[in-house]
């Protein structure tokens, strides 16, 4: 079940004995990181029932007789140990120390006694891994961090691991992606319990989104599993990722491995932890998503040149792993980006791209000023004088400037020459004649000469010293 399912999934069993569902155990370790751990405990372990959220009982257990040390060399003491899990409802062990290590004996059992009782258990990133150790995965669907996903999926054959998922709720079994999935999983469970009202007065006071659209494939790495080296089939996924550029499809990777196709699927999902077409796929993506991020390629380029048949393939699996469309992707990029080093000068015959800063630094084009807007005379037109008296043309009077509608000032006097208006870079501007009373009016424009007095000023342009 994915990160949109909102009921309460059928596989949940009765509690049994002494455990209750308000009650949320949280099982630590030493070794894991602070962030992980505070998670569950921010949720579901401060009372908030004056925002509408309903309160949980939280106990902190710790899974092993050693100090539990964590991020920064902090140590904390848990105020209850293994034998309180048997009084919760809702079991979670945030991340795993090391996806090396094999978890405590004695946590893994109760872990299985507490799901057997009917326990939710929840796996927050890494500690997904300890759920699989102690058998609570096996033949279900779960997620983790996606760059641990590859080996989740080698070591625990029997597990579904998905590595596109935030998180993946199976009933009485519940995983998640890194970090701030976390989050996202928590929300998801107070909200399956208590109503997307609850989950929403608690996101506010978490300043977070109560529901997160997506996936990790937006942060999906084109680096191997760790343990790929050893493996036959790592000469045929780095020729894949060599190659990206080139069409060819996973019949092409089964015969270079020298495998059936069914024999490679099975191969490589015990690898990587997906299903070599949707690997393949997504290393395409990412490689379009770094030429649209590092080159001037039309999308149409960019498809060629990630072995995209066409540029219709490229957008649509483009806008579901990163949720728009590639030409959006590389217009919000190059907003974000900050201008660094100098800018190229265009080649001859090109013309310069125009760039402005907005309030906060951001880069955005500027339309071309000597370019025409529909209804409007271009520059070069209004610089161009048409006839001797006529409007505009240097034997005109100043009054007679008055009725232009480009030119015209606004009631009260003019507010500067060349003013630049709107973020979308539109020119407004008024004439700053000797009756304006802004900076670009009055005395400032008795040095010009007739023809610059009504030459419209550009954005940032300034007075030449007179003499």
């Amino acid at each position: 079940m994915s990160q949109d399912s909102t009921t309460v999934p059928e596989t949940a069993r009765k509690l049994s004995g002494r455990r209750r569902r308000e009650i949320v155990a949280v099982l630590l370790f030493s070794g894991g990181p602070i962030f992980e751990s505070s998670i569950p405990l921010s949720v579901f372990g401060i009372d908030r029932q004056d925002a509408g959220v309903p309160r949980y009982r939280l106990l902190v257990c710790a899974g092993e007789d050693v100090p539990l040390r964590t991020t920064g060399g902090l140590e904390l003491t848990a105020p209850y140990g293994l034998e309180a899990l048997s009084r919760a409802g809702t079991v979670v062990v945030p991340a795993w120390r090391s996806i090396t290590q094999p978890p405590p004996a004695a946590a893994l059992d109760a872990l299985r006694r507490a799901h057997e009782e009917g326990a939710r258990i929840v796996g927050l990133c890494t500690g997904a891994f300890v759920l699989a150790a102690a058998g609570l995965l096996d033949g279900r669907p779960a997620t983790t961090h996606w760059m641990y996903a590859p080996t989740l999926a080698k070591r625990y054959p029997s597990v579904h691991v998905d590595p596109r998922e935030l998180f993946v709720d199976d009933g009485d079994v519940l995983t998640s992606a890194g970090t701030a999935a976390g989050i996202d999983l928590c929300l998801h469970i107070v909200r399956t319990d208590h109503g997307a009202d609850a989950a929403g007065a608690l996101a506010r006071r978490l300043v977070v989104p109560p529901r997160r659209s997506g996936g990790q494939e937006r942060y999906l790495d084109r680096s191997l599993p760790e343990e790929i080296g050893a493996d036959p089939l790592a000469e045929v996924v780095a020729w894949a990722l060599e190659h990206l550029h080139e069409q060819f499809d996973v019949e092409t990777l089964a015969a270079r491995a020298y495998m059936s196709r069914r024999t490679f699927d099975r191969r490589f999902r015990s690898l990587t932890g997906s299903a070599p077409l949707q690997w393949l796929i997504t290393q395409r993506v990412l490689q379009a998503q770094r030429l649209l991020e590092t080159s001037d390629y039309s999308v149409d380029e960019v498809a060629g040149r990630c072995g995209f048949r066409s540029p219709v393939a490229l957008r649509g699996h483009f806008r579901r792993q990163l949720g728009s469309s590639p030409a959006a992707y590389r217009a919000a990029y190059r907003a974000r980006r900050p201008q660094s080093g100098p800018v190229d000068r265009p080649e001859r015959g090109e013309r310069p791209e125009r760039m402005e800063r907005g309030e906060r630094g951001e880069r955005f084009e500027r339309p071309d000023p000597m370019e025409a807007r529909p209804g409007e005379p271009s520059l070069m037109a209004m610089r161009r004088p048409a006839f001797p008296g006529a409007p505009g043309s240097p034997a005109a009077p100043a009054h007679a400037m008055s009725g232009a509608p480009l030119g015209a000032a606004p009631p009260g006097g003019g507010h500067g020459a060349g003013h630049a208006g709107g973020h979308g870079g539109h020119l407004t501007h008024t004439t700053g004649h000797s009756q304006g009373h802004g900076p670009g009016g009055g005395a400032a424009d008795a040095g010009r000469g007739e023809t610059d007095l009504y030459a419209p000023r550009l954005p940032g342009q300034r007075e030449r010293p007179v003499g």
